[in-house]
């Protein structure tokens, strides 16, 4: 018999068993409002099921052991032979094997796949992030092995696929395949123009070898890879398979995984082509930059989505302590205090969500219009959504006290995975001045922009301010690299604001207009206007299990 003083009392149960899409309002309204009734069947099915299961207690122990046991690197068998391979844990399988069935990397194939894979990464990526990069970059590689229309025909319905397969084998043996991204050097990082591996052409049309080393290399363990390299007529985009046709193991050194503050259940590593390392080139010499855009907007995205994931996570565990633990008198959810805390909270995890869905819808609907947005949008909401995951997450966790400094709670995982999305696909500075750059060259962008958030006008006096307020910022772009920060944020701000206002509930809108946009709320979190309706935001944000 347990001794008296072991009694457990006043703790929450623990946070399983509950549908993490349908219990997401927000993310669950986004779906119905972007997709075209005739798919809302099969998509709430699909995603009801994959909630579901990321919620289960199974899927949440594969979460803790997948990050409990990180990969490891073997670079040679048991007789010598060079392999580099990475191993994993199992669950990190099971995560990968539920997340590609659920269609995680295939957006590109089917109507409204970007509004569903997008819910579906954002669902998923509650599990454990980590297994969202090798999702991501297959997702993101699609769209510039469509360069070279050869090459799609082979990889694309591999990489679309619902099939898992992790063993290494040639592309044509394999029902599915994994994409990963070889871009960045030590020298240059972001700057990838100052790359220094060296592409020889072969006499075969398309075919070169390789020579030099990445500083990152994302998800080695797949099947094939998107890398930068300078050709004789410039910096060109190519494709390297882990395995070649006659399946030989192409020359792919893995120097090392990184030891990463986060994110630990993925491998990133440092790879080395040595000048034997096949690889066949995608799109024209010379245009390696345009040609993998269309990739870097793609993860730009999920960098969206996936901070959302994280602040959705991060405030599900922070209502459902507050809902569960008693303080002074009463429950902690209910105490005036906490209970703005937990709205701030709740109320930067909404927006962050909308404006990641509507990108998605933008990518769904293909036209001139919506691709001239998503080019200023996506690197706005890149900068500013990844920027407040961070100090939310962290005040998320102080909601649990002492309990939430414990990795049992999970929220120190949580805390060390929230600055990733902020640093991987270009930091604050890039995705800032990359928003300046579409303002200057591309006129269509801006033009999108104002008629999106025009949509809004009229409705909130405050986003009106806000509107007029951006306008005149944009109106001088003189000495605009230096507020280039400044500008981006505040173009994120009103496109958030925009969105909620026409559909989120009144009481979301009006908290975000006064406390982001009317400068009616502080620096930290729980500063909101004491005479909003808090209640309705911490109870729209609540998961019941």
């Amino acid at each position: 018999m347990a001794p008296s003083t072991h009694t457990v009392t006043n703790q929450p149960p623990p946070l399983v068993g509950h549908d993490v899409f349908t219990s997401d309002r927000a993310l669950a309204e986004a779906v119905e409002r972007h997709l075209a009734p005739e798919l809302l069947p099969e998509a709430r099915e699909e995603l009801t099921a994959l909630g579901v299961a990321t919620g289960s207690e199974q899927v949440r122990e594969w979460g803790e052991r997948a990050n409990a046991n990180p990969p490891r690197l073997r670079t040679h068998d048991r007789y010598g032979h060079r392999i580099d391979e990475v191993e994993f844990d199992p669950a990190w399988h099971r995560l990968l094997g539920r997340s590609v069935g659920a269609g995680l990397t295939n957006a590109w194939g089917r109507p409204g796949g970007h509004v569903r894979r997008a819910a579906g990464f954002l669902v998923a990526s509650q599990a454990e992030a980590g297994h969202g990069c090798p999702l991501s970059m297959t997702h993101a590689a699609v769209p510039a092995l469509r360069a070279e229309p050869e090459l799609a025909e082979v990889w694309e319905p591999a990489a679309l696929s619902s099939v898992y397969e992790r063993e290494l084998r040639p592309v044509a043996e394999k029902s599915g395949v994994l994409l990963g991204m070889a871009m960045t050097e030590k020298q240059g990082g972001s700057d990838v123009r100052t790359n220094t591996t060296e592409a020889r052409p072969l006499a075969s049309d398309g075919e070169y070898v390789l020579t030099g080393h990445k500083w990152f290399c994302s998800a080695p363990m797949s099947d094939g890879f998107l890398v930068l390299a300078q050709a004789p007529e410039g910096l060109t985009c190519f494709l390297v398979p882990r395995v070649l046709a006659d399946g030989s193991r192409n020359a792919f050194a893995l120097q090392r995984l990184k030891d990463k503050l986060g994110n630990r259940s993925n491998a990133s590593a440092e790879v080395e082509f040595d000048g034997t390392t096949w690889a066949r080139r995608v799109g024209e010499e010379g245009h390696g930059l345009r040609t993998v855009m269309g990739a870097v907007a793609a993860t730009r995205l999920d960098c969206v989505l996936g901070s959302a994931a994280l602040m959705r996570q991060a405030v599900t565990r922070a209502v459902h302590h507050c809902a569960h633990r008693r303080a002074f008198g009463g429950l902690l959810v209910d105490k005036p205090l906490m209970r703005n805390v937990l709205a701030d909270l709740a109320l930067e995890s909404e927006a962050a969500t909308v404006l990641g869905m509507r990108l998605a819808a933008a990518y769904d609907a293909g036209t001139e219009r919506e691709r001239a947005l998503l080019r200023i949008a996506v690197p706005a909401a890149k900068y500013w959504v990844t920027k407040r995951c961070t100090p939310l997450v962290a005040e998320a966790l102080e909601c649990l006290g002492g309990n939430g400094y414990v990795e049992e709670s999970g929220m120190p995982r949580l805390l060390r995975e929230s600055p990733v999305n902020s640093v991987w696909e270009g930091s604050g500075n890039v995705q800032a001045l990359d928003v300046v750059r579409a303002l200057r060259t591309e006129p269509a962008a801006l033009d999108a922009l104002l008629r999106e958030v025009g949509a809004a006008r009229g409705a909130d006096h405050r986003l009106d301010r806000a509107i007029r307020e951006l306008l005149g910022e944009l109106a001088d772009l003189d000495g605009v690299e230096a507020r280039a920060r400044r500008l981006a944020e505040r173009l994120a701000l009103v496109l958030q604001g925009a969105l909620l206002v026409r559909w989120a509930p009144p009481e979301v809108a009006d908290a975000f207009c006064a406390a982001r946009l009317g400068g009616d709320g502080g620096g930290a979190f729980g500063t909101l206007p004491h005479t909003l309706d808090l209640r309705s935001l911490v109870d729209r944000a609540r998961v019941e299990t």
